[in-house]
């Protein structure tokens, strides 16, 4: 259910049970497309794990791509907001919000791959050909992320004097790296998988350390690079 609906009220006429069916099959579809893949999550399945019938289903879905959709645009929300409220935006230097986020990001990678990886990343790699419509869903939300971290980003090169790229192009290097640890991850099996994809997310904040010129014990070392 996206922000802007309407919270619906018994004088809708059954309104909140067909909103609570839609809600339980985009919740069912996150924990399936994140185990499963979009081509082997069956409208059946769908239906079983969110306890609805395929009526509901069809009632709020015309097709299976429609579902991808809506559920790419439910992880966009769901994950903005979720990022939006975390502690890493706290700090009053904007380097130090940059490098909170990756700890945040790397702190995420935990338990089973299917626990942290990305909804988005899993669809687009499966239906970015087959798909126009699941590949924009896709990247609004990836590339929604990473817009959301330009302009900490771009405090940070301003504060550090980082010149030669831009914040938007780094915010979206972010992302690749994030998501690129997800695949590596999947190559993984049990704990090897958070194990791998923390190891990628570790060198991206290595990089930022490098960019930013923060010594590895965290003091500031710009003065001394040459």
């Amino acid at each position: 259910m996206t922000a802007s609906r309407r919270s619906p009220s018994p004088a809708d006429g059954g309104q909140p049970a067909r909103t609570a069916a839609r809600d339980r099959l985009l919740a069912a579809a996150i924990d399936l497309l994140r185990t499963n893949g979009f081509a082997d999550t069956g409208v059946e399945a769908l239906c079983a794990a969110a306890g609805v019938t395929k009526g509901a289903f069809f009632h709020h879905f015309a097709t299976k791509e429609a579902l991808g959709v809506a559920a790419a645009e439910h992880w966009a929300e769901a994950t903005g907001a979720m990022f939006a409220a975390a502690p890493y935006h706290q700090p009053a230097d904007p380097v130090d919000r940059v490098m909170a986020m990756i700890d945040f990001r790397i702190a995420l990678a935990s338990g089973s791959v299917e626990q942290f990886s990305c909804v988005a990343g899993t669809l687009v790699q499966e239906a970015f050909a087959s798909s126009p419509a699941i590949r924009r869903a896709c990247a609004g939300a990836i590339l929604g992320n990473a817009r959301a971290l330009e302009a900490d980003i771009a405090a940070a090169m301003a504060a550090r004097g980082v010149s030669g790229t831009s914040a938007a192009s780094l915010a979206r290097h972010v992302q690749t790296v994030i998501q690129g640890s997800f695949i590596m991850a999947k190559t993984q099996e049990g704990e090897a998988c958070a194990a791998m994809a923390r190891e990628a997310l570790g060198h991206l904040r290595r990089y930022f350390e490098l960019l930013f010129h923060i010594a590895p014990d965290g003091a500031d070392r710009k003065e001394t690079v040459r």
